[in-house]
């Protein structure tokens, strides 16, 4: 056959059968039909969690609503690092978008100036922003917040294959040292902390040729605290320098990144070429293609929990809801106590939310069962908060109860102790018999170390 004769100016491209075994593309079996567990969990969220959440307007301390897109997404991934790292190529290449018409632009200048969502269609198409954010049965519409200028910035491309029918990649613009977040016309730290805190997997891509870590940077890594068990750095093109050079640059990459992700353990690096042509010869390929399989099964790993996460996930937010609501519950309980019939109530406020200490609000939350204290909000957010609600324009806790209805605090706190858990179990048992408590999962209290080998 013709195709075999190959143009010699043409590198050769690398065998993807690797791919296709670790991501069990070929396999023909359904994907695991959550369908039923997601509608639980749908319920729990309405019944549950939503009107607390409401009731106390969460939303406004947190600016975090969750839409019923964001409970049925699928697992995300998000490629961030330095412009021109490589990060479309190896989209391009997972997705074998190559020599397509839908491949990611790439090349040596700053190319993508888009936060692209790559997700699965029955057909290759193109989605505007503004469609995206419009659409509310998917999970991007809060970020109509964001304005005008950053939809003209946003796009969406389906793609009909196999892996992104259990997954959805983000490619970011690349981060431009030395470049105000003015001239991008539109919040872009912002923005990348809305795709982060939803990312179910963080890669920040870097190459050998960009280690140094300016502003945006470091910006970022700020922006990426409390994620670490999400975040793999990769160190890219490593087929480019021969193998005592590639050891200085790993060296200096620990070194740069060391002071900005303070965990007791390193970040796993990963190590290798993630695009499609062969690797370079005399280089490590074994050790290449190797970092490139665990990669792969990182990857893979992140499909398999999509389920369990999505669950901590619900419960996390679940607990912060309930916080919340003991908070401002207190703070009411404290302003009430303190009112009496002479006094003005902006002023007598106004001294609780100055100095919430001197009236133990804090201390009496955490003085009552599970509540830890790195998940209290910080005091300044409250004034910020109460400045835009007014405190009596809230309920107390005791009185949010109803004959049918129960209380909203009984039905919050049934979820995040029983109801939340025992759906998580049911999942277990389709995987791994007798395992039906918290202890393997932890329930999202303790994220596992993925760093650590097994």
């Amino acid at each position: 056959p013709p195709e075999e004769v190959e143009d010699a100016s043409e590198p050769t491209k690398r065998d993807r059968s690797h791919l296709e075994s670790t991501l069990k593309l070929n396999e023909d079996k359904p994907a695991d039909d959550f369908s039923g567990v997601l509608q639980r969990l749908r319920k729990i969220y309405h019944s549950s969690i939503k009107p607390l959440e409401q009731s106390y307007r969460y939303n406004e301390l947190r600016q975090h609503e969750i839409t019923d897109g964001e409970i049925t997404s699928k697992p995300m991934v998000l490629f961030l690092g330095p412009w021109s790292v490589g990060k479309s190529s190896m989209i391009n290449y997972l997705l074998g978008l190559d020599d397509t018409p839908y491949q990611l632009y790439t090349g040596a200048e700053p190319t993508t100036s888009e936060f692209t969502v790559i997700m699965h269609g029955p057909k290759l198409k193109t989605i505007e922003g503004i469609v995206m954010a419009a659409d509310s049965a998917r999970s991007f519409s809060p970020l109509e917040k964001f304005g005008q200028n950053f939809l003209e910035k946003l796009i969406g491309i389906e793609v009909p294959h196999k892996l992104l029918e259990r997954v959805t990649f983000v490619d970011t613009p690349g981060i431009i040292e030395n470049r105000k977040q003015q001239e991008r016309g539109y919040p872009f730290n912002d923005v990348c902390q809305w795709f982060i805190d939803r990312a179910d997997l963080i890669f920040v891509v870097f190459d050998p040729t960009k280690l140094d870590v300016g502003l945006e940077l470091e910006m970022l890594f700020r922006q990426l605290k409390g994620r670490e068990s999400q975040i793999r750095i990769i160190l890219n093109k490593a087929d480019s320098l021969a193998t005592q050079e590639l050891m200085r640059v790993y060296g200096a990459l620990f070194w740069s990144l060391a002071p900005l992700i303070n965990v007791t353990e390193p970040p796993r690096v990963y190590v290798s070429s993630f695009w499609p042509h062969e690797y370079h010869p005399d280089t490590h390929k074994d050790l290449f293609l190797k970092e490139e399989i665990s990669l792969l099964e990182d990857l893979n790993q992140v499909i398999e929990n999509r389920m369990e996460n999505k669950i901590a996930f619900i419960r996390q937010h679940a607990i912060r809801v309930r916080i919340h609501a003991l908070l401002v519950d207190r703070y009411l309980q404290t302003y009430k106590d303190k009112m009496t019939f002479f006094s003005d109530g902006e002023l007598v406020f106004r001294d609780i939310v100055e100095d919430p200490d001197k009236f133990f609000i804090f201390k009496s939350i955490l003085a009552k069962t599970n509540v830890s204290k790195f998940d209290l909000p910080n005091r300044e957010a409250y004034k910020d908060f109460f400045g835009i609600n007014p405190i009596t324009s809230f309920k107390l806790l005791s009185q949010q109860c109803s004959y049918m209805g129960g209380c909203f605090l009984e039905k919050i706190e049934k979820a995040i102790t029983r109801e939340l858990p025992d759906l998580l179990g049911s999942i277990g048992l389709g995987k791994k018999p007798n395992v039906l408590s918290c202890d393997i999962t932890g329930c999202g209290e303790t994220p596992k170390n993925r760093y650590r080998k097994p």
